[in-house]
């Protein structure tokens, strides 16, 4: 397979669409940097089957689409389609049809992407595959991008082992067996599965036994369940009633939340429907205007093909004439030779026919020969066969009988021997069946002892089990409570630790008067209003030390505050130095505020708790116009000093259900060993009551055994007797058989002496056979070769004769071939005018498709902005 032709559109800087033609040989791309060399390398490996974004130089593969620019909108889809030639029929056996390979790789924004071969939509697999078995690939070492050379200089053996087996054409069969070898672990995973459940089936068959206690308990507490369920159903139905009527409240709350949603919908539904209304046209048009560019690229595609048709004819023409006149001089040369060939047969001839003479009666001599060694050999293979068929005769009944002679001396030795054996075995089993008789009562003993101590063991581990349920029960609540109290206390103290980290941080390492201050909650923003940021200024000892507060007296008579304004002071404690600044400043409602202003003293002001500020000389100040820094400090203090007292009492709870805890975990871990314990006496006691059963019936099944093996003894023994006499019968009848056997070494000395015989005679056939064989073949070649010599004589004498004519059609044909060459002259140049008419045809087409296109980009951008719109809206209101 051939690569022939790259189409892109819409891919990276490619917007408009774009086709590289790969021709047979060296294909080369110059450009000076990003014009798109490495975004063709790209395309490539993208229609092959690449999946990583960073291959593609991008943080995600919807980057690969066109992204748009300052003059052009952004494309929502991509395609990169790669041409193979595949008239050679190289490809797999799923795409070996067609001599020509369209493989398709398109990618829509937000959706991905999807393969096709030839039109048909096929899997990624499906590619990486073909391409794999054609040695090459998204991954293949025979792409090289920048870097790539020196990465391969220094690869590891691995990486160079890979180009190999590629070069080889070997790396499709490498994917099938890396596949193969998934499905061989996925088997052996499915193996090593059943295993496992065989294993669980068994340890589920060794709990049938406790499983069928437990259910003889299971029917002593289904009545206290019941009755415990009916109570817990009936404290449910309480808890869900009351759960109904908070849900109904719920439901008509979210009504009006669905329907407002609901409205938004609709209201995204129809710019979303606008949007799409305005497509139609643009889609009309910028389908017109690739209508009328196809139309002139196929006419400009036709006027190439017709150029190179000319261009062509052209040239066979020309090659024509060369032909013809190579055609006249080689007809001239062979005329020439015709009559001094023509001689030189006639001469072979005569010597031929010269050796030919007397052949016939050679060939009968040394055929008659022939025939009579044949005949010989014949008679004597006939003879050596009838001496070696008596020879084996005698000798098997040799061989057979000596054999039954051994045979039956061998039979004799064995059946007494048996009859040794099993004198000596009745005599051992007699005395065995006693022995089993004693094991057997011993077993039967022991059986109904562990019978008794596996009960005991089962209730034993009934009570430990159910101490260990209570036990784990208690434990799983404390573990609750004390894992919700450290939850607690460590929610407590990283608020309490952000709290310290950001006033300490907002203090700066300076004293100020703010950390001396205690106020009311819910006054803070009151306060900030009413001081700001005078309280970030530090308390001063002396007047001279320095910006900040000073030690005053306060005034001897407090001001006077409208009527319903209440002093502040009364709701802050703190340092002395604010009593004067503080008794001036009252604490108002919000809708007092504007009312009260008017008639503020001298000095005076009003706060509200929203932290709104009035003062005596008409400024005001709203609380949502300048939110104060101060009040969000003095918010902080007070709620770090609420945290501060509920972590305390946050600790002290968790280290109480910590304890709780603890000895619960103590008196689980004591069940839990007692519990153990108690399952491992049982283990043991299953054991011995398994053992002692499978003993007692082994003990039982030897004696049977033993009894049974007794009296087949004493059968065996009687059939030995008679099988003793049947083989000393046997025995002589063996030795008369030998001695009436005849001389076996004389009859083989006669197949011997014959074999020589026979050896001699087909020697003496096969040469005369081959003296024959080869006086026919000289006279079957000098046969062939007078009728070859009368064939190419008259064949020359035939040339000689129409050299004359086919010289003159010559000369016609060259005559012909030179008016045609004149008029085929002047075609390219007719086509170039034609050319040149169409090139400016077709850019105005191509600018016509731009801007439709461009159009149409732009009215699908707005189409899918007001769709993600609508969706989103859609969302919110179900």
């Amino acid at each position: 397979m051939h690569f022939t032709r790259l189409r892109l559109q819409g891919f990276k800087s490619f917007v408009d669409p774009a086709e590289l033609v790969i021709s047979t040989g060296l294909t080369g791309v110059v450009g000076p940097n990003g014009c798109g060399k490495s975004n063709l390398l790209e395309a490539l490996r993208w229609v092959m089957g690449e999946n990583r974004a960073r291959a593609m130089r991008g943080e995600g593969m919807d980057d690969v689409i066109f992204a748009g620019t300052d003059r052009r909108p952004a494309r929502g889809s991509a395609s990169v389609e790669l041409v193979l030639d595949n008239s050679d029929r190289l490809a797999p056996a799923a795409f070996n049809g067609d001599d020509r390979l369209e493989i398709s790789r398109r990618i829509t924004r937000d959706i991905g992407s999807a393969y096709s071969v030839n039109g048909k939509t096929v899997r990624a697999r499906d590619v990486a595959m073909l391409f794999a078995d054609a040695s090459t690939g998204a991954h293949s070492p025979a792409l090289v991008r920048q870097g790539e050379v020196a990465e391969l200089i220094r690869a590891k053996p691995k990486a160079r082992r890979r180009i190999l087996e590629e070069a080889a054409g070997i790396s499709g069969l490498y994917q099938r067996r890396h596949e193969a070898e998934l499905k061989l672990n996925a088997a052996e995973a499915n193996l090593a599965r059943v295993d496992d459940v065989l294993e669980q089936l068994g340890t589920r068959l060794r709990s049938l036994d406790r499983q069928a206690a437990q259910a003889r308990r299971y029917r002593e507490i289904g009545e206290a369940l019941r009755r415990a369920e009916a109570t817990l159903l009936a404290v449910r139905w309480r808890l869900a009633e009351e759960e109904r009527v908070a849900a109904e409240r719920a439901l008509s709350d979210g009504t009006r939340a669905a329907a407002e949603a609901e409205r938004a919908a609709l209201a995204a539904a129809r710019g979303r429907e606008e949007a799409e209304s305005a497509l139609p046209p643009l889609r009309e048009e910028e389908s017109i205007a690739a209508a009328v560019h196809q139309r002139l690229t196929v006419e400009r595609d036709r006027l190439a093909e017709e150029e190179t048709r000319a261009r062509a004819e052209i040239e066979r023409l020309a090659a024509r004439a060369r032909q013809l006149a190579r055609d006249t001089e080689r007809e001239e040369t062979l005329a020439n030779d015709a009559g001094g060939s023509i001689a030189r047969l006639d001469e072979e001839e005569a010597e031929l026919r010269a050796a030919h003479e007397g052949h016939d009666a050679v060939l009968a001599e040394a055929q008659e020969a022939a025939r009579a060694a044949r005949e010989d050999l014949a008679a004597r293979e006939a003879a050596l066969d009838r001496l070696t068929e008596e020879a084996a005769r005698l000798a098997a009944r040799a061989a057979a009988a000596e054999r039954r002679v051994d045979e039956a001396g061998k039979t004799a030795r064995r059946i007494a021997d048996e009859i040794a054996r099993a004198e000596a075995a009745e005599a051992a089993l007699a005395s065995g069946i006693e022995d089993a008789r004693n094991r057997l009562t011993a077993a039967a003993a022991e059986a109904e002892t562990a019978h008794a101590d596996a009960a005991a063991a089962e209730a034993a581990l009934e009570a430990a089990e159910a101490e260990r349920a209570e036990a784990q029960n208690a434990e799983a609540s404390a573990r609750a409570r004390a894992s919700e109290t450290e939850g607690e206390r460590a929610a407590l103290a990283a608020e309490v630790e952000a709290l310290e980290r950001l006033l300490k941080r907002d203090a700066d390492g300076a004293s100020q008067i703010i950390d001396g201050i205690e106020v009311g909650e819910g006054m803070e923003a009151a306060l900030g209003a009413a001081l700001g940021d005078d309280l970030r200024a530090p308390a001063l000892g002396h007047a001279d030390d320095g910006t900040g507060w000073i030690a005053v007296e306060p005034y001897a008579a407090e001001a006077a505050l409208p009527e319903g304004a209440e002093p502040l002071v009364a709701h802050v404690g703190g340092p002395l130095r604010l009593q004067r600044r503080l008794a001036r400043v009252g604490l108002v409602a919000r809708e007092a505020g504007d009312r009260l202003q008017a008639s503020l003293g001298p000095g005076t002001r009003l706060v509200s708790r929203e932290g709104d500020l009035w003062r005596w000389d008409g400024y005001r100040l709203r609380a949502e116009d300048a939110p104060s820094a101060t009040a969000v400090r003095l918010q902080q203090q007070n709620r770090l000093k609420a945290l501060s007292a509920g972590l305390e009492t946050a600790r002290r709870a968790g280290a109480v259900a910590a304890e709780t805890h603890g000895e619960a975990r103590a008196r689980l871990d004591r069940a839990g060993i007692a519990e153990s314990a108690a399952r491992k006496a049982r283990r043991e006691a299953d054991a011995r009551q398994t053992e002692t059963t499978r003993a007692e019936a082994r003990a039982e099944a030897d004696l049977e055994m033993q009894a049974a093996r007794l009296e087949n003894q004493r059968l065996q023994l009687a059939a030995r007797g008679e099988e003793r006499d049947a083989a000393a019968a046997a025995m002589a009848e063996a030795e008369k058989a030998v001695a009436e056997v005849g001389d076996v070494a004389a009859a083989r000395q006669a197949v011997e002496a014959e074999r020589r015989a026979v050896e001699a005679a087909r020697g003496a056939m096969l040469a005369a056979r081959g003296r024959a064989d080869e006086i026919r073949r000289a006279g079957e070649a000098r046969e062939s070769r007078l009728a070859a010599i009368e064939r190419e004589r008259r064949g020359w004498r035939e040339r000689s004769e129409s050299a004359g004519g086919r010289l003159a059609e010559l000369a016609r044909r060259s005559k012909a071939t030179a008016v045609e060459h004149t008029r085929a002259a002047g075609v390219p140049d007719e086509i170039a005018e034609k050319r040149g008419r169409l090139a400016r045809e077709l850019e105005m087409a191509e600018n016509r498709r731009r801007a439709a296109g461009d159009a149409l980009a732009a009215g699908e951008n707005a189409r899918r902005t007001a769709a993600a719109a609508a969706q989103e809206a859609e969302r919110a209101a179900s």
